[in-house]
């Protein structure tokens, strides 16, 4: 039965390149029907791959107090009505009054469009200028590579002091001079660098390298005006706190707020594995999207690959006769053919799945996420071609092994 089958794909095989144009035209129905369908699913996994690293930034045992209706939330939990924001006083009166173990961060996003200069060197203006406390670094689980952080005093001051973000300080600042001794232009502003972060890369919804860390207090001076929210940052000792950590926070929010009791919060508590689950979730609907879209196209493959399995049986209807005529059996011929259209549709699924591979890891680079090897996907796609192959061929496989031999010797 091996050395049969074994004869059976040389056959194939032998086919194949006796119609090369035939062929190419099959293998390249069913390689774009894989590469679509493996190709998508690749990116989507670069995708989603790009957005856990993105909340990664966050510990899992941190929340954070935003201005409500401004944000990525789950269809219909919030509101879209936009709540007021949560002004300078108001963060900072939460922050001193938060007694659950924790440590507590205030923020705000000082400008997405920032120009940093050093001399005659500086960024394009696409920098973040991040407002941030004393415990900022802590809540966003990052470090300083080079210098130091701010000290409370300087916190409290507003000092005009900057720390910066690699990318930051690798395009500014030149490998001769200490940036720790450097000052700086944000804007027409003077800063005094004091550090540098280490490296956290970049994803899909931003590049943490690319920006530039400021005391709140200065950013909430310089550039934040009366329409302009803050941020607290929330980071519990233990993941088992977070629910209890959060319930607590949104009672003190209420008061800090003037919530009457029977009105709904104006503001929103937003845990970074849910907030990344409902993203993975709307995700999964283009997942399922494209995976109907690679079985249609694999389908109308499987349609293309029977029509030519006919015509092939339709033109060796004199060989058949001439195997049949030697002895060959029913279940030869029937295998023989079978056979073919199963080596036809797996060639081309290895080569859709090798194209596929190769576009889809396009989308990763573009949102810096890893090399990925789809295991799941090339072994579906090629479990796939092996069905196709044997749903297209079954039925061509059969007529063939029908002919009557006499009728075939007589075709010409």
């Amino acid at each position: 039965m091996r050395s049969e089958l074994i004869i059976n794909i040389k056959l194939a095989i032998s086919s194949i390149k006796g119609n090369k144009v035939r062929a190419i035209l099959t293998l390249s129905i069913i390689a774009f029907g894989i590469m679509a369908l493996v190709g998508i699913l690749t990116a989507i996994d670069g995708l989603k791959a790009s957005i856990s690293e993105n909340f990664a930034t966050l510990g899992t045992n941190t929340f954070s107090i935003r201005q409500g209706g401004t944000g990525m939330r789950r269809r219909g939990d919030v509101s879209d009505k936009v709540s007021p924001v949560i002004r300078y006083e108001q963060a900072q009166q939460f922050k001193n009054r938060f007694r659950y173990p924790s440590i507590v961060s205030t923020s705000c996003m000082a400008s997405f469009n920032a120009t940093i200069q050093y001399g005659s060197y500086k960024t394009n203006p696409n920098v973040r200028v991040t407002g941030a406390d004393e415990n900022y670094l802590s809540v966003m689980v990052t470090d300083i590579e080079k210098g130091r952080y701010f000290n409370i005093g300087e916190v409290q001051t507003g000092t005009n002091v900057v720390i910066l973000g690699k990318d930051v300080a690798k395009k500014i600042i030149p490998p001769y001079v200490d940036p720790t001794k450097a000052e700086v232009l944000i804007g027409s502003n003077r800063y005094r660098v004091l550090g540098i972060m280490h490296s956290k890369g970049s994803s899909m919804m931003n590049n943490a390298d690319n920006q530039v860390v400021i005391p709140v207090l200065n950013a909430s001076r310089n550039y934040m005006g009366n329409a302009s929210t803050y941020t607290i940052s929330v980071t519990v000792n233990s993941i088992n706190q977070l629910y209890e950590g959060v319930e607590e926070a949104k009672a003190l929010m209420r008061k800090v707020r003037g919530i009457e009791v029977g009105d709904e919060d104006n503001f929103e508590i937003r845990m970074s594995d849910a907030v990344a689950n409902n993203a993975m979730e709307d995700i999964s609907y283009i997942t399922l999207a494209a995976t109907l879209i690679g079985f249609i196209t694999l389908f109308g493959a499987g349609i293309g690959l029977m029509n030519i399995m006919l015509v092939l049986v339709t033109e060796r209807t004199r060989e058949i006769g001439v195997a049949k005529a030697l002895g060959a059996t029913r279940n030869s011929i029937r295998l023989q053919f079978l056979t073919e259209a199963v080596v036809i549709c797996q060639i081309g699924g290895i080569l859709g799945v090798i194209l596929g591979i190769c576009m889809g890891n396009l989308v990763s680079i573009f949102f810096d996420s890893n090399f990925i090897i789809p295991w799941l996907w090339m072994s579906l796609g090629l479990l796939f071609c092996l069905i196709v192959g044997v749903l297209a061929g079954l039925y061509p496989a059969i007529k063939a092994s029908r002919l009557d031999p006499i009728d075939a010797l007589r075709y010409e």
